[in-house]
């Protein structure tokens, strides 16, 4: 079925009473379906919340800046405004911060400033700035063994690989990360999570993962020996997260909310999507607002904010860089659950399949947030379009 830009008629998904189209349980994520149940997650899959608490609201003053009709280039490369290239890269929601401020803000397919957006991956750089915080309050030592916190893992193909090794996917841990096999290790993740049914047509005698720590268990074997390459995948979060609830004996949700969602001012409850045994899946699950990703960006810019520890989001910026780590980042690189755009200005991104994006950069004093609804997993001229009208917003802005 045909996915619907911002500026197309979309099909009345989940209008009515009852609904006439409503998303099938195995391909809620895949375009059309995606443009609504992104921002309706906790209508179709058990969430638990991460509360923002009775405290603060972090203001965001507003400095407005029309950048509509900013000159940029489309996925193909020709000319065309920043409005046009929101439209065609199927945004939901869109906010530029510029020292702390409001510069630009813009809602699309019915998103509000209070609506709720999946992240996707950018949960795993919500997830690590938790798991600074309990690095620099001595909880947690990323030099130790993943074993000294999880000695179940002993049986696993983490045995022998350190928290650090974990932190910047370099384990030599086999999981293929194929998002458009269904019967994959992610898409094992689907089934394990709660977030997709067993695939019709599955072999009878394959006894799928229940949830996702019997999933971690299962993956016994190595590709490589640990700490050689960067490897993207996903269940690498997941076993950071199920560390944290072992030292804190606090579940993911409230150690997010206590740690960091009520000390930032969030407008609202963030949550997150929950498996059959309660965990929240650390790894894509974390939903919130379009301003509370801002208000979780312009903390790591600020250094923290005294919340997340500077030498943590120091030590962030400084990963390893080299031509291998994705293909719409030619000079990136990752560490500690962050990609990092570029060796000079060190800018860390934090990026999810379907078009997420925070993009945070201290020579330009710069927060930017893209939510959206690709109908693919991933579109590098999506992404490489996105990355250069970030620049141009970025000298529109200086």
């Amino acid at each position: 079925m045909t996915s619907y830009r911002n500026s197309e008629p979309v099909p009345p998904i989940m209008q009515g009473s009852p609904p006439k189209m409503v998303p099938p349980r195995l391909d809620w994520d895949r375009g059309p379906w995606n443009r609504w149940a992104f921002q309706h997650i906790r209508e179709i899959l058990p969430t638990g919340e991460v509360w923002r608490g009775n405290g603060h609201r972090r203001r965001l003053e507003r400095a407005e800046v029309d950048l509509d009709a900013l000159p940029v280039s489309d996925s193909t490369g020709q000319p065309t405004t920043l409005a046009g290239l929101l439209d065609e890269t199927y945004t939901d929601g869109f906010l530029v911060l510029k020292d702390g401020k409001i510069a630009y803000e813009r809602y699309f397919n019915g998103m509000t400033d209070r609506t709720l957006h999946l992240s996707q991956s950018m949960a795993k750089s919500v997830t690590a700035s938790v798991f600074g915080i309990l690095v620099g309050r001595g909880l947690i030592d990323p030099a130790l063994p993943v074993t000294t916190y999880l000695p179940e893992l002993g049986a696993t193909a983490w045995a022998g690989a350190s928290v650090q090794h974990v932190l910047d996917m370099t384990t030599g841990v086999r999981f293929s990360e194929e998002y458009t096999d269904r019967y994959s290790d992610i898409g094992q993740v689907d089934v394990a999570s709660g977030w997709k049914p067993v695939p019709p047509g599955s072999d009878p005698t394959f006894e799928w993962p229940s949830h996702m720590f019997e999933l971690i268990l299962r993956l016994k074997e190595t590709s490589r020996p640990h700490g050689t390459a960067f490897e993207y995948r996903s269940i690498e979060t997941d076993v950071l997260a199920f560390i944290m609830e072992r030292v804190s004996g606090k579940r993911l949700a409230q150690l997010v909310s206590e740690e960091l969602w009520q000390e930032l001012g969030a407008d609202e409850s963030a949550c997150f999507t929950v498996d059959s045994a309660g965990y929240a899946i650390a790894d894509g699950g974390f939903n919130a607002t379009l301003r509370d990703y801002g208000r979780f960006a312009q903390l790591i810019l600020d250094n923290g904010g005294g919340v997340v520890p500077a030498d943590w989001i120091e030590a962030t910026r400084s990963g390893r860089h080299g031509p291998d780590f994705n293909p719409s980042l030619p000079e990136g690189s990752y560490r500690n659950q962050f990609w990092i755009e570029d060796p000079r200005s060190r800018a860390l991104m934090c990026r999810g399949v379907f078009g997420q994006l925070i993009h945070i950069d201290w020579d330009t004093r710069m927060v930017v947030v893209k939510l959206s609804s690709y109908p693919d997993f991933t579109d590098i001229a999506y992404s490489v379009a996105t990355m250069k009208a970030v620049h141009a917003i970025a000298a529109a802005l200086a």
